[in-house]
């Protein structure tokens, strides 16, 4: 292959409909746009490699019209301005690398028809796009593309090529591509260049670049990966937690976000069945912060399968929010006058602290006596679960009680 020859994928890039593979989803949305009179303002959004591009192209020949393409790292405000009033489709990649500012752009642009805007973007848009311009532009959400379309992309390809390779390194080839056609075209290219007798999978895979999984740290993924992580945690499901831990961690995900959630979960779901959860999830934190990444993945697998096999509850949490509901509904209640610190000679005259009785002048250091508000003597906002070490530390309190 010539160095002077573009990347394989737009060497291969489909030049019509019928070449396209995947998207099945959103063929008759795709259909039904392309029947208006006027191209509308599209955002193409879904992860990479999955035709974003590829299908902003195909819409905008459709049409029958000029079209510019750029990609915003690249492209300037001013750039763009230069297409205004030139009745062309401007095809813009990555519009979420544009500032909210930037973004403001576009609005007048496209209010007035100086500009038909066909972007891309692998961020979900209501966190990377401004809502004034989301109102003017529909948004055509994307797909992951499965295994089979990837295999079929991957059959055109070396037809293309006239390049052969054996089925159990085509089908590492899919599976290490991650659902995105552009990674797996990039993969192959490599092969290609890289001079081996006899290739077998083996020896691909001493010689491959490393795969750096696509992770999208502020959009979809991002969210789903670390709810699917501290669900399966919830859920007792180590194999799961791991899973979703590798899947963030090789992602690029901020190590420090992940110990974070893992505190939460200490505290939230596993709780008082477990206390020491709690402390293993901050040394986890203070750990991955000492020592770093990569190997910062062990005490993070450690604490991540604890958690997963610790017994839960999360009793302290839910009281919490029953003693919030509490103060939101009905307000700050009096704090009962015993409780009081009498610090001046007036809260003493006004009997600030009198007949307080201090739990360690008295057996087990415990006396009864009121605590909460008037209005609240009797409320209940923490309600034990029987789970792991929690009966034990609700007993002792249980029995003091019962003996008053």
């Amino acid at each position: 292959m010539k160095k002077n020859n573009p990347p394989l994928y737009e060497q291969i890039r489909p030049k019509t409909f019928d070449e396209f593979i995947g998207q099945a989803h959103i063929k008759n949305t795709i259909e039904t746009i392309l029947k208006a009179k006027h191209p509308p303002n599209i955002l193409f959004f879904g992860p990479p490699g999955c035709g974003k591009t590829t299908l902003a192209l195909l819409c905008a020949k459709e049409f029958h019209m000029e079209y510019i393409h750029l990609s915003a790292p690249e492209t300037s405000v001013s750039e763009i301005k230069k297409y205004t009033n030139s009745n062309k489709i401007l095809i813009l990649d990555e519009i979420h690398r544009f500032s909210k500012a930037q973004q403001d752009l576009f609005l007048p642009l496209l209010e007035k028809g100086k500009l038909i805007l066909f972007a891309t973007t692998t961020e979900n848009p209501s966190f990377s796009i401004t809502r004034q311009l989301l109102s003017r532009i529909h948004v055509i959400k994307l797909k992951r593309l499965g295994e089979e379309e990837l295999s079929q992309i991957l059959t055109r390809t070396l037809k293309y090529l006239n390049f052969e390779l054996s089925e159990d390194i085509t089908d590492f080839l899919v599976k290490m591509s991650g659902g995105d056609a552009r990674s797996l075209l990039n993969l192959l290219e490599f092969i290609q260049n890289v001079d081996i007798e006899d290739l077998t999978l083996d020896k691909l895979k001493n010689i491959i670049p490393q795969k750096i999984i696509s992770g999208d740290r502020k959009g979809d993924s991002h969210y789903q990966l670390a709810s699917a992580f501290i669900k399966s945690i919830r859920g007792s499901d180590p194999d799961a937690a791991i899973y979703y831990l590798a899947c963030m961690l090789e992602s690029g995900e901020d190590p420090k976000f992940i110990c974070r959630r893992l505190i939460l979960s200490a505290s939230e779901d596993v709780g008082l069945a477990d206390p020491y959860a709690l402390t293993l999830a901050v040394s986890c934190a203070q750990a991955v912060e000492m020592i770093g990444m990569p190997e910062g993945f062990i005490p993070l697998a450690e604490t991540t399968i604890y958690l997963a096999l610790a017994p839960k509850s999360n009793s302290s949490y839910r009281a919490y929010l029953e003693a919030k509901r509490e103060v939101i509904n009905n307000g700050i209640q009096e704090v009962p006058l015993h409780l009081r610190n009498p610090v001046t000679k007036l809260d003493r005259e006004q009997n600030f602290g009198q007949g307080y009785k201090y739990p360690h002048d008295y057996p087990q250091a415990w006396v009864a006596q009121q605590y909460l508000p008037d209005k609240l003597k009797n409320k209940k906002f923490y309600i034990p679960k029987n789970q792991g070490k929690e009966p034990h530390l609700h007993q002792w309190i249980k029995k003091r009680k019962n003996n008053i």
